[in-house]
């Protein structure tokens, strides 16, 4: 291995000094910062907030400091179609319920793994990979699928947000710390040779602590509950002896296996028009696998642009923190010129981004809106969940190439796709590892 010679060093701290725009460049970058010094106002001109399709959604919600983005953007397009179906205002659904059972789902779903994984050592990639995070907030859409088609939703009034739904640090961390010391008594159990229902057994009395440790930190969800509002025309409504699955049939009534999860992965491990699933990836045991159909960016939009030109939101996934403006909403390739601002070239393909490690899906949003050009889309408009002091009003706009560069996965109705990507659909999914980008939780 080659050392770094006290010379090499001089020879570039001499470089440095005699360069002036390098000098200039430091004076503004160490007082205003990367990020700021870098920010380029074109990106704003260039990507004004008017679209030729605009969905009417109502206004933003806001996770707060939890990872809901996932199950936020799930229940954000159930509130669009509520809101236009029953003429509703400012309404939300609970993601504090949905939060709840996920967080059950996931122990159970990470206890399974550790009783499958027991034959193998401490130090086995898998078992390395379970322990190093027992459970988190993220999570992919066929996830909250299951969440839904188990549990139902309720409106946000019967299960309010809590302060560890909103605030999820401590939660996950006790969580995790439980998690991980039962991970030891199951293993342990199976390798002094008890009994498959022997370690049942003492996986559900584990399961009955985390439910009580659920319920005190989050609340008990609610079985029945009566769901009274007044509409856009101050009409009253009640409707009472509810269930979280009779208010999903009654006032949501949306068929979730009518919708697919298409991404866009150009690596080349990842043919396009082939479906992939993850090993070791899910939340509620029994549950359908997590399913992908990978196609071209080009099929990829043509599918949004198609669902939003029918009134219908759009959940995706994407990796929010590159080239994106939290304060003004812009999530352009232009948004910072670091490459100039360092003479640096930090240019990578999406292909090159996913297998080194530098981009994957970080968050999941919806998108509401699309500007068409003889039918080809230019911009997109985004509703975040960080509420309304982000962006326009919690509103992004989502440049054409930026979602070339950093969208991963959007969610559409099956009946969108080809008849040939129709019959894809239907192929067994090829197994990806638990560690691959594709398997990244928004």
């Amino acid at each position: 291995m080659s050392t770094i010679e006290p010379t090499m060093t001089q020879k570039f701290r001499t470089a440095f000094a005699e360069n002036n725009k390098q000098n200039a460049l430091q004076r503004s970058v160490v007082k205003n910062g990367i990020s700021a010094s870098a920010q380029n106002q074109a990106a704003e001109v260039n990507n004004v907030p008017v679209f030729s399709v605009d969905l009417a959604t109502g206004k933003v919600a806001n996770q707060k400091q939890s990872g809901r983005c996932w199950m936020f953007a799930a229940l954000n397009t159930f509130r669009h179609k509520m809101i236009n179906s029953f003429n509703l205002k400012d309404f939300e659904l609970s993601q504090n319920y949905t939060f709840f059972w996920d967080k059950y789902e996931k122990s159970n779903y990470f206890y399974e793994n550790i009783i499958a994984t027991a034959d193998q050592e401490l130090d086995s990639r898998k078992v390395a990979f379970l322990l190093a995070t027992p459970q988190q907030d993220g999570g992919q859409w066929d996830m909250i699928v299951s969440i839904f088609q188990k549990y139902g939703v309720v409106p946000k009034t019967a299960m309010p947000e809590s302060s560890n739904s909103s605030n999820s640090r401590d939660l996950n961390n006790y969580l995790n710390k439980k998690l991980r010391k039962d991970a030891t008594i199951l293993r342990g159990l199976i390798h002094n040779g008890k009994t498959i229902e022997e370690v049942q057994a003492a996986k559900e009395i584990m399961l009955g602590e985390i439910y009580n440790f659920l319920a005190i930190s989050l609340g008990t969800p609610p079985e029945n509950f009566d769901f009274e509002y007044r509409d856009e025309e101050k009409n009253y409504h009640l409707d009472q002896g509810l269930t979280p699955q009779s208010f999903y049939e009654k006032y949501v009534g949306v068929d979730l296996d009518d919708y697919v999860s298409v991404i866009n992965a150009p690596t080349a491990d990842k043919p396009y028009n082939k479906t992939y699933t993850v090993e070791m990836l899910g939340n509620v045991v029994g549950s359908k696998a997590v399913k992908y159909i990978n196609v071209d960016m080009t099929t990829f939009k043509k599918l949004a642009a198609a669902q939003l030109e029918q009134g219908e939101s759009v959940w995706f996934g994407c990796d929010v923190g590159q080239s994106s403006t939290r304060d003004s909403g812009i999530m352009s390739l232009d948004a910072y010129e670091m490459n100039d601002l360092f003479d640096i070239d930090f240019t990578m393909t999406k292909a090159e981004r996913l297998d080194f490690g530098e981009s994957l899906m970080t968050h999941a949003m919806v998108l509401t809106g699309v500007d068409l050009i003889d039918g080809v889309s230019t911009k997109w408009k985004v509703e975040n969940s960080w509420g309304e002091k982000v962006g326009d009003k919690g509103f992004f706009v989502m440049s054409d190439a930026w979602m070339d560069e950093y969208t991963y996965q959007i969610v559409v109705r099956k009946e969108f796709l080809s008849q040939e990507l129709q019959e894809v659909w239907q192929q067994e999914p090829i197994m990806l590892a638990p560690w691959d980008p594709m398997g990244a939780l928004a």
